[in-house]
């Protein structure tokens, strides 16, 4: 067994404008990096108490983009771990809708807009990861974490698309369709890796963030 501790980055200025920022290098915001540090005072509890149980995280990996990377941070101070950098835990490619807003998508390319509105697991615009491919990379990269780090506690830091893909493997649920449980910035979500199976142990925790503003709310069953 490999225990995760899976956290979604940071608040970013396109997460506020709901834009796709897919694998574009985008940084937080100043809402972001004040989830950062929340996380930070988060992951210092977190510590104590697997301390107190006889085990402590042995590694820190996220995501190679700057707002994983940047939520990281204020964890490895906390854990006194070096990142790790993995590609496999990047968003997922959006292609041609890198950098816009719905609206926008919907102005200058309606057909790939339609086409990405019918939540085929097969499909993909133009330069975009199909949403098959994506979990196909997702998992492989989460069974290789789990068999490098077996028996270990590790701590990731990645993005609300990997985060739905884990989620969907845990829960049998299909690739086809829009996205279904709750993915927060800055959330924390337990899960194990148990005989070549994702089992998810607590999700979408933000108890750390409860007196901060709102976030965005990013729905796919409401874009169209």
């Amino acid at each position: 067994m490999t225990d995760f501790l899976l956290i979604r980055h940071g608040e970013t200025a396109w997460n506020r404008e709901l834009r796709f920022q897919g694998q574009l290098d985008v940084p937080l915001n100043d809402m972001g990096r004040q989830q950062a540090e929340r996380l930070k005072n988060r992951m210092t509890q977190v510590l104590v108490a697997w301390q107190a149980q006889g085990l402590t995280p042995t590694h820190l990996i996220s995501s190679d983009l700057l707002r994983a990377q940047q939520t990281a941070q204020p964890v490895a101070e906390v854990l006194g771990h070096t990142c790790i950098l993995n590609t496999g835990l990047r968003e997922q490619c959006f292609g041609m809708f890198e950098g816009l807003r719905s609206a926008d998508i919907q102005a200058r390319h309606p057909e790939a807009w339609q086409r990405w509105l019918a939540f085929d697991a097969d499909d993909a615009v133009e330069g975009a990861e199909s949403m098959r491919d994506f979990h196909a990379r997702v998992i492989d990269t989460m069974q290789a974490l789990a068999n490098q780090y077996a028996g270990k506690r590790v701590v990731v830091v990645t993005h609300g698309g990997v985060l739905d893909m884990i989620w969907r493997h845990a829960q049998t649920l299909p690739l086809s369709g829009p996205r279904v449980c709750e993915i927060p910035n800055a959330g924390v979500n337990q899960v194990a890796w148990i005989d070549g199976g994702l089992h998810i142990q607590s999700w979408a925790d933000t108890s750390h963030l409860a007196d901060m503003p709102a976030q965005p709310v990013y729905s796919q069953q409401r874009l169209g």
